[in-house]
């Protein structure tokens, strides 16, 4: 288990760089007192494994900047990939401000040649009314755009994101959808409409991931029970992390049929493969026995995979 005993921990993502895996999490000082107060006091952390349970903790990767900025108010979740080019590139959320305590978020990136020294590029993507819904439509709590999955094209034509979105149509708790923008070179990127319809079920998809198991494509997201549409928080969930079986890593893909992989004491999940090849899963602990909120990471969990049903050893659903 990755924990710090200063600071929560939560949403996270993984990078394998051949030889060692790099651990990129959100964390924020318990010195708060109120978990609730994290996320807009987030940074981004690093720490470095050879075999996903033993982390050691290295220098920070990413701070919120000075005001005006997109992410002057926080640094939230992202995904890496290495680009043609040599650098790494870390596309991540960045948070500002809005009036009445709301916050705004765009997609922001910056550069490492080594996954340890980073520089901040800026913001390149908004959420355009033209698909997605704005702060200003007073549908949601806050503008929703974030959390982006960055992913070479499956026929070698440039670059993806899959960005945590709302429509700007639709019941307003289920206006969920799998954003999406493109990229010839990682750097300059066009928004597009988005991969799925809202109606779903889902008020938003939370930190999409891309997995393969078993020659099957799935899409990794996250939706706890509050943020559920009514019809389906009525069927009792508590929401979690769930699996969407995939006609390829862009869709179509099956999200009112997604299988619900972990109940909320888990969420954030990620697919990696050890060293062994084989998929294991991990996730942060979200609530614990008690219902307050934990902060950790969980160690790996063996994944078993039944015909078209993924099973995760040890994780509850409900």
């Amino acid at each position: 288990m990755f924990s710090l005993p200063e600071a929560w921990v939560w949403d996270f993502w993984i990078v394998d760089d051949g030889t060692r895996y790099h651990l990129f999490f959100l964390y924020a000082s318990r010195a708060l007192k109120n978990p609730d107060a994290r996320h807009y006091r987030a940074s981004v952390g690093h720490a470095v494994s050879d075999d996903l349970t033993n982390w050691t903790r290295v220098t920070d990767a990413l701070v919120r900047s000075d005001a005006p900025a997109a992410d002057d108010l926080a640094t939230w979740t992202g995904s890496i990939i290495k680009g043609p080019d040599g650098l790494w590139y870390l596309f991540y959320t960045g948070a500002t401000a809005a009036p009445g305590g709301s916050n705004v978020q765009s997609i922001c990136y910056a550069t490492s040649p080594d996954l340890y020294e980073w520089t901040k590029g800026g913001q390149i993507l908004s959420a355009d009314p033209q698909w997605y819904e704005k702060l200003s439509d007073g549908q949601w709590h806050d503008e929703a755009f974030r959390d982006p999955w960055v992913l070479a094209d499956p026929n070698g034509d440039g670059w993806h994101l899959l960005i945590t979105a709302r429509a700007n149509h639709g019941p307003a708790d289920d206006r969920g959808v799998v954003g999406h923008a493109t990229s010839p070179d990682l750097v300059s990127w066009t928004l597009q409409p988005p991969l799925s319809e809202p109606g779903q079920g889902y008020g938003q998809l939370e930190v999409f991931e891309t997995v393969r198991l078993e020659g099957r494509d799935y899409l990794v997201f996250n939706c706890l029970a509050g943020d559920l549409s009514a019809a389906h928080r009525a069927t009792g969930t508590t929401g979690g992390v769930w699996l969407a079986a995939a006609a390829s890593p862009l869709g179509p893909y099956d999200l009112a049929g997604a299988q619900q992989l972990t109940d909320d004491s888990q969420y954030v999940g990620r697919f990696v493969h050890d060293r062994s090849g084989q998929a294991v899963f991990l996730a942060f602990r979200n609530v614990g026995l008690d219902d307050s909120f934990v902060g950790s990471i969980t160690d790996p969990q063996r994944v078993v995979v039944n015909d078209a049903q993924v099973v995760i050893e040890g994780a509850l659903v409900g």
